[in-house]
């Protein structure tokens, strides 16, 4: 079993960019995480994953060692290079916070 947790951001754009039924379609997603671990589409690296939603993507983090994941952004297929850019530079932040969920979990 992987634990799955969610940045603010996330949040926010799921506020923000999501239907009722895609957020339920996000937390499906997190339950096929939550059970896999490993799944969604690599993005470059093999621990970062996305997944369509009705023409948008769900980009998340999985780390292995932790037997955890981090959900960290939704794009649309317009802006999904740039949030692939964007979440590249935060690699080494979001290690360092799924590393602080893990413990306090």
């Amino acid at each position: 079993m992987f634990k799955v947790f969610r940045t603010d951001e996330f949040e926010k754009l799921m506020g923000k960019l999501l239907t009722p039924e895609e957020m339920l379609r996000v937390e499906n997603i997190e339950g096929e995480i939550a059970e896999k671990g490993i799944t969604g589409d690599p993005l470059g690296y093999p621990f970062i994953r996305e997944k369509r939603i009705s023409g948008k993507r769900v980009y998340f983090l999985v780390y292995e060692e932790y037997r955890a994941a981090l959900m960290v952004s939704i794009s649309d297929k317009k802006t999904q290079q740039a949030t692939i850019e964007e979440i590249k530079v935060y690699l080494p932040e979001f290690k360092r916070l799924i590393g602080e969920l893990i413990k306090f979990t």
